[in-house]
C-alpha cells in the first residue's frame, strides 16, 4: 500500500497528524486518544498497515 493512501484512510477516520520524528510520522485518533507511528517509506506492507489501524482503533483497510 502506498503511504499516501494509508494517510488518507487514517484522516478519513478522525486521525490527525501529531508530530514528525526522524524516521516516522506520529498520528493520533481523536475519538479514542490512541497513537501510532507510520514509517516514512513509499510502500508500506499490508500487514503493517493493518497493525497501524488496529493500534489506532479503526476499521482495518
Amino acid at each position: 500500500m502506498k503511504r499516501n493512501q494509508l494517510i488518507y484512510y487514517l484522516r478519513t477516520h478522525d486521525c490527525v497528524f501529531l508530530r514528525e520524528g526522524k524516521k516516522h510520522t506520529v498520528f493520533v485518533n481523536l475519538s479514542n486518544n490512541k497513537t501510532s507511528t507510520i514509517p516514512r517509506h513509499r510502500e508500506i506492507n499490508n500487514f503493517l498497515a493493518r497493525k497501524i489501524c488496529r493500534d489506532l482503533g479503526i476499521v482495518e483497510v
